[in-house]
């Protein structure tokens, strides 16, 4: 028995030192290390941030999702609450349209949100919560109804309940619309879910 034990302790040990990993030298070159990982920013980006304004959020495309961003919006010291509201809805528009920073752009953001859309608040005989829209929502492509829906349900320019109702100019009929998980993921072939709302 003890032979045995004696004549397996060198076989052992041969096998223990053959099982070692040998370092290569063969070249292995993938590249270089990205710079920034895409959809997000290392740190904030001020020059998006105006040093005076209230901090707001607007949702912005990157890739196939949306993905908040930080802005601010000016509101006039001492506005009502119902002039406060578009004017806030208005700076979160303006700021949709704006073309992304370069540091969002190398992160990949992109908006799909065009210049020159006004909003005003309701008619005569609409809730006292509607937006109206210059461009009529079912104008807009999926993925701008979608950054809009987003942004203003997330905001002081609805009533936080994560939907808003908008309608177009005039007496176009208004939607209450949600900002939904499946919106937020895939705002290219899921739009916001809307109901009609009495107003006009």
């Amino acid at each position: 028995m003890n032979v045995r034990r004696l004549f397996a302790l060198p076989l052992l040990a041969a096998l223990l030192t053959g099982c070692g990993i040998r370092a290569t030298e063969v070249p292995t070159d993938f590249g270089p290390a990205p710079s920034r990982v895409r959809c997000s920013l290392t740190e904030p980006d001020v020059s998006t941030q105006s040093s005076r304004g209230v901090p707001v959020q607007v949702f912005l495309l990157c890739g196939s999702s949306l993905v908040a961003v930080d802005r601010s919006v000016r509101v006039p010291d001492g506005a009502a609450d119902s002039k406060r509201r578009v004017l806030v809805a208005q700076g979160l528009l303006d700021e949709l349209a704006e073309t992304p920073s370069p540091a969002e752009k190398e992160a990949g953001y992109t908006t799909d949100v065009r210049g020159g859309m006004n909003v005003s608040g309701p008619g005569p005989k609409d809730p006292d919560d509607a937006l109206r829209l210059s461009t009529p929502p079912d104008a807009l492509t999926s993925y701008a109804l979608a950054q809009i829906v987003c942004t203003f349900s997330d905001s002081a320019a609805a009533e936080g309940d994560g939907s808003v109702i908008l309608g177009g100019p005039g007496s176009e009929p208004l939607r209450r619309y949600e900002c939904t998980a499946e919106v937020r993921s895939r705002p290219g072939s899921t739009e916001p879910p809307s109901a009609e709302v009495a107003g006009g």
